[in-house]
């Protein structure tokens, strides 16, 4: 004898899986990995990302003896380096190093130019394996209603005492953020950024290329400049940030 058929719909009904479970079943196998740019390691980077590190050394970007100032700029850096030798650059914390060296050299660079400067940047990034996120100390780039809408220089300024940690990944993870950003724009495969790091009012200056962006194994190539003090050579850094504000600007 046949079942009545309200229970065969019943029982056909219990069988199949509810649609929310499916989806939910494909969001664990499609889940990305997501890190921080504080708590990021070189482990973390090298098994997401292939890593091209080259040397310290003088590149093309580096080299500003061709370059003038004007007479305001030099005036300018005069002052600045006198305002530093009388601050104790080792003592001080962070936000009295970003008003007093920092942010002075970054905007003088970008005052005849349509390019600006923000502090506290929230930057994220979702490649094919991996997520990005967290703030990023300081972005030079187009900039659109207090927001930066295409970041080409990223800044870290290193943490000191207890606390501090190596500044590389952090940095190499906010230049991979950025660059992801831009090719979002633009679609550019082969994506060219800037960064440094500060250590007190020396600067170290990195320049990468980012490629095979929506791939599952995106390229990192980074090249480095060597240390520069401030102090002494606030002239030299300005033409550095310039060079490189110059280079972006002949890109757009």
């Amino acid at each position: 004898m046949l079942p009545p058929l309200n229970h065969c719909r019943d029982t056909l009904v219990c069988q199949i899986p509810a649609v929310s479970d499916y989806h939910n079943h494909r969001e664990e196998h499609t889940m990305t990995t997501k890190f921080t740019f504080s708590n990021i390691t070189l482990e973390n980077l090298t098994q997401f990302v292939n890593l091209q590190e080259g040397n310290i050394g003088e590149y093309e970007w580096t080299q500003t003896d061709s370059l003038l100032l004007d007479k305001e700029e030099r005036r300018y850096l005069r002052g600045l380096k006198l305002q530093l030798l009388k601050t104790s650059t080792l003592l001080v914390n962070e936000a009295t190093i970003w008003s007093a060296a920092i942010y002075p050299l970054l905007s003088l660079a970008t005052q005849k130019s349509s390019l600006g400067v923000l502090a506290q940047v929230p930057l994220q990034a979702h490649y094919v394996k991996f997520d990005l996120e967290g703030i990023a100390d300081g972005v030079l780039g187009k900039v659109v209603a207090s927001r930066v809408k295409s970041p080409y220089l990223v800044i870290v300024e290193t943490k000191r005492g207890i606390d501090g940690q190596n500044p590389v990944f952090q940095l190499y993870a906010q230049l991979l953020a950025a660059a992801h950003l831009n090719w979002e724009q633009d679609h550019h495969s082969l994506q060219e950024i800037f960064g440094c790091y500060t250590v007190a009012d020396v600067w170290t200056f990195v320049r990468a290329e980012v490629s095979g962006i929506d791939t599952d194994l995106p390229t990192l190539q980074v090249e480095y400049s060597r240390e520069y003090m401030e102090k002494i050579e606030a002239f030299t850094i300005f033409k550095i940030l310039k060079n490189i504000v110059s280079k972006h600007l002949h890109s757009l």
